[in-house]
């Protein structure tokens, strides 16, 4: 992820927008980025859409900044990352049920799709957004695998660790599906590692949690009681993670 305040090259206001988003902060983060241009303007979106991702808020604040970046996007990489993320929220409102854009979703995504190049910098994480929305708005585990390996494929080459965590753990979770416990274990393990590595703080509770439900005792409940602490930290965010940290019934 360099240039978003993980490496040690970034500039300082990279670093403080990093810190902030790593600490549940988007808002915070956001206003620190004047959106005159399209860089900046699609970097606010993003931030925007991940907070309504983690916390069901700030639906409208996020259509706002998407709007200001689809404005100013002038190249085709531009628009493309403009509809990347325009896709982004689309797919959470559906996820989260708070109104069904499934179908906006995919056109954004197909319109990111044919005007980002396969080559280009934003094509992984397309990849890895095309995957989430064939795993669990079309609930088909083959096509994401085929998009989270190619999105795994491209921030390898990216170095672009960050979404390498994602691609993990989500490559993980198909296989936890079909009982491949040591590749899920395997996979759960790299992306709490590398999310402990960049401090990544809001990402290392569903890392803990997804982790525990491929351990066995007492691994698992250790795991879910970091994650539960994390989780109270953050002020309970993401919010999603709740019903999976909460304890058995009838436990004290």
């Amino acid at each position: 992820m360099s240039g978003y305040g993980t490496t040690a090259g970034d500039d300082p206001l990279q670093t403080a927008v990093w810190r902030l988003r790593s600490r549940a902060c988007w808002a915070d983060a956001a206003a620190l980025l004047e959106p005159v241009t399209a860089p900046a303007a699609l970097q606010r979106a993003s931030l925007l859409v991940e907070r309504c991702l983690y916390t069901e808020q700030g639906w409208a604040e996020a259509e706002d900044a998407l709007r200001t970046a689809e404005a100013l996007a002038r190249s085709d990489e531009e628009r493309g990352a403009a509809a990347c993320e325009r896709g982004q929220l689309a797919y959470a409102a559906t996820l989260l049920g708070v109104r069904d854009r499934a179908d906006e979703a995919r056109a954004a995504l197909g319109r990111a799709a044919a005007l980002i190049a396969p080559s280009a910098a934003g094509r992984a994480l397309l990849d890895f957004r095309r995957g989430l929305l064939a795993e669990n708005l079309a609930h088909s585990p083959q096509a994401a695998r085929a998009a989270y390996r190619r999105a795994h494929a491209g921030a390898t080459a990216q170095g672009d660790a960050l979404l390498l965590s994602f691609t993990w753990r989500h490559l993980a979770g198909l296989a936890l599906r079909e009982g491949e416990l040591a590749e899920a274990r395997h996979g759960f393990s790299e992306s709490l590692r590398i999310r402990e590595e960049l401090g990544y703080l809001v990402g290392t509770a569903p890392a803990l949690a997804s982790l525990a439900d491929a351990e066995t005792e007492p691994d698992a409940s250790r795991l879910r009681a970091e994650a539960a602490r994390l989780f109270r930290l953050l002020g309970g965010v993401p919010t999603w993670l709740a019903p999976r940290l909460a304890p058995p019934a009838g436990a004290a």
